[in-house]
């Protein structure tokens, strides 16, 4: 894509300067761009104040250089993601990179480059999860809770492979409850990696989305990165290591007190969860609730609470999360009511 300002005319010293741009998009992207019958360029009038107007492949942008900018920079990201993920259709990713954009705006955010690799260079999408990428580089041990979507496992993963390709850490172990989604596996065969893989095969997706495969692979052989069940963790002590603990609230209190008290010389400790979709057979079972109750208040131990104005996937996730958590809200009233 490329960008070429053709015009640009100062008001005066009081107004916003004004500026007028060229987008040109590849032919085979103009679809999934500018929209069905460029219902997506309605949309960026709309949302951003701007005119725009398509020939061909091209769009001409007149309006606040600001808003050209947020603009042209979601374009540019929707069409890396494409490339980097190789998806099919980008209709919808254009819009959520808009409101990202847009959002980082209005909040001044300064994005943070977690991970430079051959892959991907991951930046946070909103203030909290810049602060979380912020708080991965200083604190030694982070709890970080929320909902589904809010990026709590993938920024620590990317954290994590910036700062061993940096070598702040000596290895990464990244760690899961192995505990069933309500599904029973019944007896699962092969030997014990093949019994345990399924479960942490989130993962080793995060992995293989920051690093390119081979290397990924090959620091697997080497164990610089380890993935390993929870039930793993007991009796070591774990130095030089960056460690991450994912699903927690599928974790006892005294497991993720296990987990925690595994912590060596120059160790990073990041345990992250929903309490909202445990799938132990009590909820109140549940210690990652419990544990940031106690530790909260101890030096060098950060939590960050994530909302759903930071779910960066699909906005129907935001939809359905909100949905279900309305639903909870109703049978709780309704139970209160009873008793």
């Amino acid at each position: 894509m490329n960008n070429k300002v053709i015009k640009k005319s100062v008001l005066d010293n009081n107004q916003q300067e004004d500026i007028t741009t060229v987008i040109n998009v590849e032919n085979n992207e103009v679809v999934e761009i500018f929209g069905i019958n460029n219902e997506n360029i309605n949309y960026f009038q709309k949302l951003l104040s701007i005119k725009v107007f398509q020939k061909g492949n091209q769009l001409s942008l007149k309006g606040s250089r600001k808003n050209i900018n947020i603009l042209r920079d979601a374009i540019s990201k929707t069409l890396y993601e494409k490339k980097i993920y190789k998806a099919k259709n980008i209709h919808n990713q254009i819009m959520e990179n808009l409101r990202m954009q847009i959002l980082n705006e209005k909040e001044k955010i300064k994005n943070i480059n977690v991970t430079k690799t051959q892959k991907l260079d991951v930046i946070g999408k909103s203030k909290m999860q810049n602060s979380y990428l912020d708080i991965l580089q200083k604190k030694q041990i982070i709890f970080a809770v929320g909902p589904a979507g809010t990026g709590k496992t993938f920024l620590a993963v990317a954290a994590a492979v910036s700062q061993l390709l940096e070598n702040k850490f000596d290895r990464i172990i990244l760690s899961r409850p192995a505990v069933e989604a309500g599904e029973k596996l019944g007896f699962l065969p092969g030997d014990l990696k093949e019994k345990v893989d399924p479960y942490l095969r989130p993962l080793y997706d995060s992995l293989y989305d920051l690093m390119p495969a081979d290397l990924a692979i090959r620091k697997i052989q080497s164990t610089e990165i380890e993935i390993a069940p929870l039930a793993f963790m007991r009796g070591r002590t774990l130095n030089n290591a960056f460690v991450i603990l994912d699903e927690a609230q599928n974790a006892t209190h005294n497991q993720i007190k296990m987990f925690l008290t595994r912590c060596g010389k120059n160790s990073r400790m990041v345990v992250t969860g929903d309490p909202s979709q445990t799938d132990l057979n009590k909820r109140s079972d549940s210690g990652l609730l419990k544990s940031i109750h106690i530790l909260k208040d101890i030096d060098d131990i950060a939590v960050i609470n994530f909302g759903h104005k930071d779910i960066v996937r699909d906005e129907m996730v935001t939809k359905i999360i909100n949905a279900y958590d309305s639903y909870d809200d109703q049978i709780k009233d309704l139970f209160d009511q009873k008793s």
